[in-house]
């Protein structure tokens, strides 16, 4: 029976969000080899994935992630039907992510061990992506492995392996430690980077890379150096639109908790979400 006089609360709804950005994040690629087809199930499948805590970072900004699959000609959805620029037209910018080596081939060089062969496969998607999104005038930032990406795509070339390649390096890669090995990194003077953390010129990042960039690519500076050996750490280009590049990975690095010696990433994600609301604008 219903009670005159007493009304039915509506459930309160959450704020809404204005037009949220869409970021794309390029996939991490698993591919089937004999030490997990025994394990069986879902491992003996081609898998497109995406780390936790890059979809999270992004997120944190009150941004709507999507992750890119890669689209190959054997696959159900052919070229002809889907392009990768499809994505670069609907989304607001792109996000690549860390994972596997570059493939010393993907810069015209040829693997100094099998252990280095990295994964070719996932280097012409993702150069193919990234070019669509430059093309588009939208923005682009790399973490790690996306980082060297960048250089490779706009022609550079990479380190294979800093320990035998560059003459008193530190460690820049632990295993044991993952996101917990730490070294310095230096700001290079007036420059992008520099100047979303003033009045510093050191900051502490994690490390978790054995290649890094070599050579530089078309129009790039560079904008950090790991200090003391000096292996570069931040590169941007200097073309029309927004690209920055970062060796370490600030989504590890932001949120409570994080020292005042260690380089929060929200300044770096920030800048990188102001690009493409200002590209959006001119939509």
């Amino acid at each position: 029976m219903r009670i005159l006089g007493r009304r039915k609360k509506k459930a309160e709804r959450p704020p809404a969000i204005s037009q949220p950005l869409l970021i794309g994040v390029s996939a991490r690629i698993h591919h089937p080899s004999d030490n997990v087809v025994k394990l069986g199930g879902v491992y003996t499948k081609t898998l497109h994935y995406l780390e936790q805590s890059v979809a999270h970072w992004v997120m944190s900004k009150n941004v709507l992630v999507m992750m890119i699959p890669a689209i190959e000609s054997e696959g159900m959805i052919q070229r002809s039907e889907m392009r990768l620029y499809h994505y670069a037209e609907a989304l607001d910018g792109l996000v690549l992510q860390g994972g596997a080596d570059i493939a010393p081939p993907s810069y015209g060089e040829t693997p100094r061990d099998p252990a280095w062969a990295g994964d070719r496969v996932r280097d012409r998607y993702e150069i193919e992506l990234f070019e669509a999104f430059v093309g588009k005038g939208k923005p682009v930032l790399g973490i790690c492995r996306g980082c060297q990406l960048i250089n490779v795509a706009f022609g550079g070339t990479l380190y294979q392996d800093i320990a035998t390649q560059v003459p008193d390096a530190q460690v820049h890669r632990d295993i044991t430690k993952y996101e917990q090995q730490f070294h310095t990194l230096k700001f290079v003077p007036n420059v992008g980077l520099a100047k979303l953390y003033p009045n510093r010129t050191h900051a502490t990042i994690n490390t978790i890379h054995h290649q890094a960039v070599n050579k530089l690519g078309r129009g790039m500076i560079v904008e950090a150096l790991s200090e003391p050996d000096g292996v570069v750490e931040a590169i941007r280009w200097r073309g029309p639109s927004y690209v920055l590049g970062v060796q370490w990975h600030p989504e590890f690095m932001f949120g409570p908790g994080i020292g005042d010696e260690h380089l929060d990433g929200a300044p770096i994600l920030t800048e990188f979400l102001d690009a493409a609301r200002a590209r959006k604008a001119k939509r």
